[in-house]
């Protein structure tokens, strides 16, 4: 496809240690010569992470910010109502998620192989680092039961990394209802159903810790299961 911009959305949450370097990762990251529209939603943080986006400029960066806190689902809606890029992809805030895999996540759109490209944390050869044994099985297991009710077979359904076209974003997004973590199953059931070319590259991953701020527990590992069905069984087209 030919496109001349690409929307980079940043639902943000108490992330004060990686705001900044994040920030700084996603500027730096090639995208073909795409111009970048960088768009920061910060959801009611309590930190110093609000004090820290004020010192970036605006033509560097769209800042939006929340009252209360509402979930990174309703942060995404918000940001994704204002990208006007012809593609767009998700970044979390964390340092989990490397900007140079743009790249990768980018070419089949521009290649006009895909309509939606996920970058799966499970394929490819790329530095993984070692943690949760639980959260790897919830991972796998979650997929499985979101491929079974889509017939798609990805091998990351939970990923933060997530890229669309614009005409994708436009289709999706007014019926996007999702305020935390049921997002990510919610956006694979509503892009399934189009039935557009979907991709998967592999990605690095550097996961944290429960003490570096990691906040999905496994309590949202079960809610995602009632969300797979909910948005897949449930939910109009």
């Amino acid at each position: 496809m030919k496109a001349k911009k690409i929307s980079i959305v940043i639902p943000v949450f108490n992330e004060e240690r990686t705001i900044s370097q994040i920030i700084k990762a996603v500027e730096r990251a090639r995208v073909f010569g795409l111009k970048k529209e960088i768009i920061v939603v910060d959801d009611c943080s309590t930190d110093k992470t609000s004090i820290i986006l004020s010192r970036f400029g605006k033509k560097e960066i769209r800042v939006l910010s929340h009252s209360q806190n509402k979930g990174k689902g309703a942060a995404l809606r918000t940001g994704l109502k204002v990208a006007t890029g012809d593609i767009v992809i998700i970044q979390d805030a964390d340092l989990e998620y490397d900007p140079v895999d743009y790249l990768r996540l980018v070419k089949p759109i521009l290649a006009n192989q895909a309509a939606v490209v996920y970058g799966s944390r499970f394929a490819g050869r790329d530095p993984h680092r070692v943690l949760y044994f639980w959260h790897y099985l919830g991972n796998k297991l979650l997929t499985i039961f979101s491929n079974v009710l889509t017939n798609l077979n990805l091998t990351d359904m939970e990923t933060g990394y997530k890229v669309f076209t614009r005409g994708v974003i436009d289709k999706i997004l007014p019926r996007l209802t999702s305020s935390r973590f049921g997002i990510e199953p919610e956006i694979t059931a509503r892009v399934a159903k189009l039935k557009v070319p979907i991709y998967e590259v592999g990605i690095s991953y550097h996961g944290r810790t429960y003490r570096e701020g990691k906040k999905i527990n496994w309590k949202d590992g079960l809610l995602a299961f009632w969300y797979i069905l909910k948005y897949n069984c449930f939910c109009k087209k």
